[in-house]
């Protein structure tokens, strides 16, 4: 069916855009009028690539979700339909995700399930979101199953900015020190070159490297630029590639500090997970095979399609999960324990808050952990200036 773009109002006069899909306008203005949305502008939608490229420019955020997620949970558990819940959702969220909320208006309302219509927008819901909403649907607990995926979006979600927050001083005070660094080597150093030379005095090896690395700048910094810019692309291209991929994971691991907080945070998501689809009546091969591909860590994801599989021959997760090192004894002795009481997702539900408070903890003092490394690297930075800088004037003034 062809798209049809839309300029509509809605009743407290608050201005949307979007794309629908229908078989003729008057099916996209009915559908549109069906929603009590005023109709400004509709008109048939070019399939063009600056088209999609308008409409990709902005994009549903992490926050869109969690909000989509938490109200739509709040509404169905006071009893209103998916139908007259999109309804309210469509006037209370951010353009992008107006979009995506009357998509699933329009397909709910033809007869197709939510989780049928959530998966034409696998790039925007995950594979454990949609598994999660089809199971809710099948067992008749959706406002139950959204609650519960609502929390573990928020926690998730504070968990990151919490890291990003954590990161911003070194990240300030490191790009600052490569700023300052390329304007010595391109503005001052040249000026003090022309000093020394002036006296044809012999230099110290530091200032004949420093002066050097000047030079080379000064003339070819768009040589360097471009290279720098170079290798982040190439870099990027390779990190595509199964070996790429798997060096680069490998290594983030073995990070000082970010590696553990990345090996906590994982195990928190993947307990947390397993715990969210086993409580909402998924499978335990099923929900590995999903945990598994929602791993952003190609070291984790493939131990885990090793995980299923020997699940599937009959071996216990506990048993399994020894196998390899990347995950803690915890996880399988914990896991032993949920096998034997019957009650794995609530005990992997209590593994993950003790890995959400280890890797909270690991964050909070990151700043404190990452002073003296900073500390450490502008004292070697400020040092091979002073040797390099004052040195010369020091024995130039000693000769006079």
């Amino acid at each position: 069916m062809p798209f049809y773009k839309y300029v509509v109002r809605t009743d407290q006069a608050q201005t949307i855009k979007g794309r629908i899909e229908a078989n003729s306008p008057h099916q996209a203005a009915s559908l549109l009028k069906e929603k009590n949305l005023f109709i400004i502008s509709l008109s048939q939608s070019s399939n063009s690539i600056l088209n999609d490229l308008s409409l990709s420019m902005d994009r549903v955020k992490a926050a869109d979700l969690v909000n989509f997620t938490r109200q739509l949970s709040t509404m169905i558990t006071s009893g209103l339909t998916l139908t007259e819940s999109f309804g309210i959702l469509v006037q209370q969220s951010r353009p992008a995700m107006q979009r995506v909320v009357l998509s699933l208006s329009h397909d709910v309302e033809g007869g197709t399930s939510f989780g049928d219509a959530l998966e034409k927008h696998r790039g925007i819901f995950s594979k454990v979101y949609i598994a999660l909403v089809r199971s809710g649907e099948a067992a008749g607990m959706l406002d139950q199953v959204l609650h519960r995926l609502a929390d573990n979006m928020e926690k998730s979600f504070e968990f990151r900015a919490k890291t990003k927050g954590a990161l911003i001083y070194p990240a300030i005070v490191f790009v600052g020190m490569i700023i300052v660094a390329f304007l010595m080597m391109v503005m001052v150093i040249p000026k003090l070159t022309t000093m020394y030379e002036g006296f044809n005095a012999e230099l110290p090896l530091p200032t004949k490297i420093l002066i050097s690395t000047s030079n080379f700048m000064a003339t070819n910094w768009y040589f360097f630029v471009g290279a720098v810019i170079g290798g982040v692309y190439i870099f990027r291209l390779w990190k595509t590639t199964p070996t790429g991929e798997f060096i680069v994971d490998k290594l983030l691991l073995k990070i000082p500090v970010f590696g553990r907080i990345r090996v906590l945070s994982m195990m928190t998501e993947f307990t947390r997970t397993i715990s969210l689809l086993l409580g909402a009546g998924v499978s335990l091969l099923s929900t590995l095979q999903i945990v598994a591909e929602s791993m952003d860590n190609v070291l984790f994801r493939d131990a885990l399609h090793e995980v299923a599989t020997d699940v599937e021959k009959g071996v216990p997760l506990s048993e399994s999960l020894t196998k390899s090192e990347l995950f803690p004894p915890l996880v399988s002795q914990m896991s032993a324990v949920g096998e034997e009481t019957g009650k794995l997702d609530e005990v992997l539900l209590k593994v993950s808050a003790y890995f959400e408070s280890e890797s909270e903890h690991m964050v909070k003092n990151l700043s404190t952990l990452l002073e003296p490394i900073i500390m450490v690297i502008l004292g070697v930075g400020v040092m091979f200036l002073i040797l390099a800088i004052i040195m010369p004037i020091y024995n130039l003034t000693s000769q006079f």
